[in-house]
């Protein structure tokens, strides 16, 4: 009868130090073994077939000692040879075994070319990206400090730090090159900021991969964020509208004029959202044209442009270039500045819908923000339609997702009363090996809408924001923090979630006046 490996309830190995200790990354890595324990009769480790007697005699040759076999499934190894030993680890020991290193010297491009080593870093920036692509990431991050080079994965809207052998501080500019080089910029130059892009393909899926370098301290902190070429736009339906909110917006994205603005921070899914309206309202029988910075997926029978400031090409000209091709649809990636908001609201004013994205805290800050460009106030009233804020928070494993209610100080730093909490279906994820024991798998977004109507244009321009924004509250406007409590009554988040990604200025009086989210 087999022996089985015993991981815990999040279904991961745990490996006593002194039996890693005995079995380098490489010999692990070429036979698929994680050392689990010493025994008197020797070292025990887990792999997928633990009858193969003859890996178990190679390994005892290898180490100098006997070895037993427990049986472990090829995940649950491979997941514990990258948590203990670090992404990547048999490719850089290889390295660093080849080249005899010190661990207070440091390695330049030169001699890692004079070695032939050039395989070795390119496969280590290859697993890098698939490991990144198979836990989900959208970033990854290589942030080079005095003694250490820092791996980090964006997933789910957070940063995790990724385990990685300590040998690769001394990798760390040849690893910056090759990520360089294979986005076509100039390895040479160290000084200042470059930007560039490339393409893969994953598990038969293609991928842009946008890269980011800027010189820091110690060398040049690198993103490269993952963007998926196909399959990635999603329907209204699957955004994370509310019943309300999704009747509204199917209403905002059918009219012929006007403009209909996306407010929220870098990263909070608005591109996504902008997507996935204008693929709902994609047919032959209108025209599409967008601007962008830069061009993050292509939609089939839309035109799309990209910005490209060195040659002049600007949002202002690609709008004035627009107006020349006969759209009926316009969509501008970005509002930046007075002159790209006032062609957008006069595109609006001609008898043409667009849709752009502004960056303000929450939607009636939309106004204030427009203002403060100077864009004229009787322009901005008559072409608004609507302005979404929009957030990002975490959905609740559904594997491994259990009751919790939430406690009473919880509830009141949320501004609800806790009567209000009975009969509620609140959910957190306990941690499993499918979320990776955060508890936490996929996003989905959370709304604050605020649609325009006579009484709000006749505010623009002679009341502040804060009246713009009880205006739109009296009206029924859901607050963001309102609109995510409807998610966690249904399960889908947590309270910890919505608190994290929503201000913490918002009364309780607020949202107790406002009626929850349904469907």
């Amino acid at each position: 009868m087999r022996s089985r490996a015993n991981p815990e309830r999040t279904g991961k190995l745990n490996p006593q130090e002194d039996a890693l200790s005995l079995l380098s990354a490489r010999l692990a890595a070429r036979y698929g073994v994680v050392p689990l324990r010493l025994e008197e009769d020797g070292l025990v480790v887990a792999m997928e077939h633990p009858e193969d007697l003859e890996t178990l005699d190679e390994l005892g040759l290898a180490i100098g000692r006997p070895v037993r076999g427990e049986e472990a499934s090829r995940q649950l190894i491979s997941e514990a040879i990258k948590e203990y030993y670090g992404v990547g680890a048999a490719t850089l020991e290889t390295l660093a075994s080849n080249r005899h290193f010190e661990t207070s010297v440091e390695v330049d491009e030169a001699s890692i070319d004079e070695m032939g080593a050039d395989a070795s870093i390119i496969n280590f920036v290859n697993q890098l990206i698939v490991d990144a692509y198979n836990s989900r990431a959208t970033d990854i991050h290589l942030e080079p400090f005095e003694n250490v080079l820092r791996v980090r994965y964006r997933i789910d809207g957070l940063l995790f730090d990724i385990p990685v052998p300590e040998s690769i501080r001394h990798f760390r500019e040849s690893i910056a090159s090759r990520v360089k080089i294979m986005a076509n910029m100039d390895i040479a130059e160290k000084r200042l900021p470059q930007d560039g892009r490339f393409r893969v393909r994953i598990g038969g899926r293609d991928f842009d991969l946008r890269v980011s370098v800027i010189p820091i301290a110690h060398g040049e902190s690198i993103n490269v964020r993952i963007l998926q070429r196909s399959s990635v736009l999603m329907g209204l339906e699957s955004i994370g509208f509310s019943e309300e909110h999704f009747r509204v917006f199917q209403q905002l994205i059918k009219k012929t004029h006007g403009i209909v603005l996306l407010t929220g921070p870098t990263g909070s899914g608005k591109t996504t959202t902008l997507y996935a309206c204008l693929n709902e309202i994609n047919s032959t029988e209108r025209k599409i044209i967008t601007i962008e910075d830069p061009v993050e997926y292509q939609i089939e029978g839309i035109c799309q442009m990209q910005v490209r400031v060195n040659i002049g090409f600007t949002f202002a000209n690609g709008l004035r270039s627009m107006l020349r091709h006969d759209p009926d649809v316009m969509m501008v990636g970005e509002i930046r500045d007075f002159e790209t908001a006032e062609l957008a609201i006069r595109c609006a004013l001609t008898g043409h819908l667009v849709f752009s994205t502004l960056h303000t805290n929450d939607a009636p800050g939309a106004v204030p923000r427009l203002l403060d460009m100077e864009v004229e106030p009787f322009l901005l009233a008559s072409s608004v339609e609507a302005v979404i804020a929009q957030r990002l928070v975490r959905i609740v494993c559904s594997h491994c997702s259990e009751p919790d209610v939430p406690d009473r100080e919880t509830l009141a730093e949320m501004g609800i009363d806790p009567s209000d909490a009975v009969g509620k279906q609140f959910r957190r994820g306990a941690g499993c090996e499918k979320c990776r024991g955060y508890g936490y798998l996929g996003r989905t977004a959370i709304h604050e809408m605020m649609a325009m109507d006579d009484e709000l244009r006749q505010l623009v321009g002679r009341a502040s924001g804060v009246s713009i924004k009880n205006h739109a509250l009296r009206k029924g406007m859901r607050t963001l923090r309102a609109d995510g409590w409807g998610k966690v009554i249904r399960g889908i988040t947590t309270v910890d979630e919505v608190l994290r990604v929503t201000q913490e200025d918002e009364s309780a009086k607020a949202l107790k006046d406002i009626p929850l989210a349904k469907g």
